[in-house]
C-alpha cells in the first residue's frame, strides 16, 4: 500500500515509525514530516489544511491510505474530502471531530446520553462569566470552547486565578477558539486517558495512558501540551475500563451514530478516575501527543492493521494483541516553553542513541539544517522506552535523554512518578 501521513509532530513520527514496519507498507509519505520522519519515510510539502491539495496529492501519487494525525485538518473536513474523493481515511468528519473542536458541543453529546462527566456552563461575554464564577466560588475549570492546540484549559484553584483566566480567554489568548468559555466544577481524582477506534458502530478499546501537563517537576508550573507520558496506567483498571465504555464511550459513539454523524476513527477519553469510578474531562478526536508515541511502541506493526480495520468498518473482528510491557516517554522542550520557545538551537548526540523497537527518539519540533538537527517549536523531541516494567522503561528513557546534548532545552525529570 502507498501510505500518506499528515502531520509534523512526534504523533506522527510514532505512527510513521509503527506503520513502516508493517509489510502491507509499501511507501510512507509524511506531509509535512520534520527531520526525524525523513529518516524513515518520503516527506511532502503542501498544505495540509487545504483538502483540494491533499486529493490531488494523493491522486498524483496513488495514494491507497490517508492517516490525518493532527485535529486542526480533521475539523476543517479534510477527511470529508479524501473519503469523498473515494480514498480510505483515518479520521473523523468535520461534524465528528467537533467532539474536540468545541467543549461545548461534547457537553451537548454528554448531556443526552447521560455520560459521567463535570457539572459545567457556557458563557459567550466576560462579565456573565466573572458573575458565575464570583457566584460559585473556587475551584473551577476555564475552558476556551474551541482548539487550543492542548492549551485553553486555566485551573481556576483560586477566585483571583479564575477570574483571571476568563479575562485571558476573552481577551484573545487562544484567538477564535476563546470566543466562548466553559466554565466546569473541578473534578477531583487521578487523570489518565483511553484511547478507542470506531467504525461508527463498533468501538474497540486500544490502550491506557497517563500524560503529564504541567511543565515542572512534581506538577507544577503552566499547563502545556505534555511533557511525558507512560503506558499503561494502572489506576485504569480493567474494570474502571469496561464501565468507562459501557456509561461513556459506547454512549457517545450510539449518540453520534443517531445525529447522523456518526464518529470514525480514534477517541481519546481522558478520564478523571476517583472511587473506582471515571468521568469524562475532554474528548480528543486524535491520537494524544506525547500518549501516541507510548502507544505505538508498544503496539509496532499492528497499528497499521487496527487503522485499517477502523477505516474498512471492519472493527467488530478486531482485537489489539498486548505484551507484558510498559512504555515511557520523555519531553525534551526547548528552554522557554511554554511560553516563547527559543528556537534555532543545535542538538548534538541524536546520531549514537539506539534506534530499536525499545528505544526511539521521536522528532516532534525540528528541522535540519546544513547537515545538523535544529529545535524548530516549543515540544521538540520525545525520548521514548519500552521495558518489561515501568521503571526499566524510565532507566532506559532518561540514560537517552542523558546522552542527548541540547543546553538548548529541558526536561522533566519525574516521568512516570505516580505509578512508580
Amino acid at each position: 500500500m502507498n501510505i500518506l501521513i499528515l502531520g509534523s509532530g512526534g504523533r506522527e513520527h510514532s505512527l510513521a515509525w509503527a506503520i513502516k514496519q508493517n509489510p502491507k507498507c509499501d511507501r510512507l509519505i509524511v506531509a509535512p514530516g520534520n527531520a526525524g520522519i525523513a529518516m524513515l519515510a518520503e516527506c511532502a510539502s503542501f498544505n495540509i489544511m487545504d483538502a483540494a491539495a491533499v486529493v490531488t496529492f494523493c491522486e498524483e501519487n496513488a495514494i491507497d491510505f490517508v492517516v490525518i494525525g493532527p485535529e486542526a485538518p480533521l475539523a476543517e473536513g479534510v477527511a470529508d474530502a479524501t473519503r469523498a474523493a473515494g480514498l480510505l481515511t483515518f479520521g473523523p468528519s468535520k461534524a465528528a471531530a467537533r467532539l474536540e473542536a468545541s467543549k461545548a458541543f461534547t457537553k451537548e453529546i454528554c448531556d443526552a446520553c447521560n455520560a459521567p462527566t463535570a457539572g459545567y456552563a457556557r458563557f459567550t461575554d466576560a462579565a456573565s462569566a466573572r458573575d458565575y464564577v464570583t457566584k460559585h466560588g473556587a475551584p473551577l475549570v476555564i475552558k476556551a470552547d474551541g482548539l487550543a492546540a492542548g492549551k485553553g484549559v486555566i485551573m481556576g484553584m483560586t477566585l483571583t486565578e479564575a477570574l483571571d483566566g476568563i479575562d485571558e480567554i476573552f481577551g484573545g489568548a487562544f484567538g477564535a477558539a476563546g470566543a466562548e468559555v466553559v466554565i466546569e466544577e473541578f473534578m477531583e481524582g487521578e487523570e489518565a486517558s483511553l484511547f478507542i477506534l470506531s467504525d461508527g458502530v463498533n468501538c474497540l478499546a486500544v490502550g491506557t495512558a497517563q500524560d503529564h501537563k504541567r511543565v515542572g517537576d512534581g506538577d507544577t508550573g503552566p499547563n502545556t501540551g505534555g511533557m511525558g507520558a507512560y503506558s499503561p496506567a494502572p489506576v485504569l483498571t480493567d474494570a474502571i475500563l469496561e464501565e468507562t465504555m459501557a456509561q461513556i464511550v459506547r454512549p457517545t459513539v450510539a449518540e453520534m451514530a443517531r445525529r447522523g454523524t456518526p464518529f470514525e476513527g480514534v477517541l481519546y477519553a481522558g478520564l478523571m478516575i476517583k472511587d473506582g469510578h471515571a468521568r469524562l474531562v475532554e474528548y480528543n478526536v486524535r491520537f494524544g501527543d506525547p500518549e501516541c508515541q507510548v502507544l505505538m511502541m508498544r503496539l509496532g506493526a499492528q497499528a497499521l492493521d487496527l487503522l485499517l480495520a477502523c477505516a474498512k468498518g471492519e472493527l467488530a473482528g478486531a482485537q489489539v494483541n498486548w505484551a507484558e510491557d510498559h512504555a515511557l516517554s520523555v519531553v525534551m522542550a526547548a528552554n522557554g516553553y511554554p511560553g516563547t520557545p527559543e528556537k534555532g538551537s543545535v542538538i548534538g548526540g541524536l546520531g549514537a542513541l539506539p534506534e530499536d523497537s525499545f528505544n526511539m527518539v521521536f522528532h516532534a519540533g525540528t528541522a535540519a539544517h546544513d547537515g545538523e538537527v535544529i529545535a524548530t517549536g516549543g515540544r521538540v523531541l520525545n525520548v521514548t522506552a519500552r521495558g518489561d516494567n515501568l521503571a526499566a522503561a524510565r532507566d532506559r528513557a532518561y540514560a537517552m535523554v542523558d546522552a542527548i546534548d541540547w543546553p538548548g532545552g529541558f526536561c522533566r525529570r519525574d516521568i512516570g512518578w505516580r505509578a512508580l
